[in-house]
């Protein structure tokens, strides 16, 4: 639902705001471990609401501590199609409880931008 709210939002808006109302810690994008990310398709990072530190960084080489390239699969999943989305799985550290945990994020493409929203499940 975060994903499909977001997208509205960039629709409506325009990048740049939606980008600034994602980023924005205390946002409608931002519910306790949850938060959205936007990235291109080459993996480089356009939003996140959870480390404003990530925001223009490339980060197709990234990886969880199981060495899986989570960015890099996100990337080839969403470059499927214009329409592509799905489910991954991987382990990130949880911003509220500081932990690494197992983590799904439902990812959605929209025009060149890959919209994510993940759910922790320690």
């Amino acid at each position: 639902a975060m994903v499909d709210k977001a997208i509205a939002y960039i629709k409506k808006n325009g990048r740049e705001k939606a980008f600034a109302e994602i980023n924005n810690p205390k946002g409608q994008f931002t519910d306790r471990d949850l938060y959205v990310v936007v990235y291109d398709i080459t993996g480089k990072v356009l939003a996140h609401g959870a480390n404003a530190k990530m925001i223009g960084k490339d980060v197709i080489e990234l990886r969880d501590s199981d060495d899986k390239f989570f960015v890099k699969e996100r990337v080839e999943m969403m470059s499927k199609g214009p329409n592509a989305k799905g489910w991954q799985d991987y382990k990130f550290m949880n911003p509220v409880t500081r932990q690494i945990e197992p983590k799904s994020m439902f990812l959605q493409r929209y025009e060149d931008m890959i919209v994510g929203c993940g759910i922790y499940k320690g």
